[in-house]
């Protein structure tokens, strides 16, 4: 994948994690707060943990750091996909923002 093929697919993901946000805020009580500066994404939950998310550009990457831990994702074709793993970008990120937030959330692309 060529530098702009990825900023392309990264930016693609971070807008949607903020779309994600605010559909999230306007269907649910769960009060996210959702902040981008750069390439990276500060989700905040009403319990004051917090989500990052932020591209990792030199390394065609998107990381996202989580109370459970550290992932590294990366495109393989189709989806963002860890690369130790731990499966598919929007299904950990739901996951994750479920445990913090105490309630289902769902994050889609």
């Amino acid at each position: 994948m060529t530098d702009l093929e990825f900023m392309d697919r990264a930016e693609k993901l971070l807008l949607a994690v903020e779309q994600s946000c605010d559909r999230i805020n306007e269907t649910t009580d769960a009060d996210l707060d959702g902040q981008r500066t750069g390439g990276m994404v500060t989700i905040t939950f009403r319990n004051r943990s917090q989500i990052v998310i932020n591209l990792q550009k030199p390394l065609h990457e998107i990381w996202m750091a989580a109370q459970s831990g550290g992932y590294h994702f990366r495109h393989d074709g189709t989806s963002w996909m860890d690369t130790k793993g731990a499966g598919e970008f929007f299904a950990a990120l739901s996951h994750n923002a479920t445990l913090q937030a105490g309630g289902a959330l769902q994050f889609t692309d």
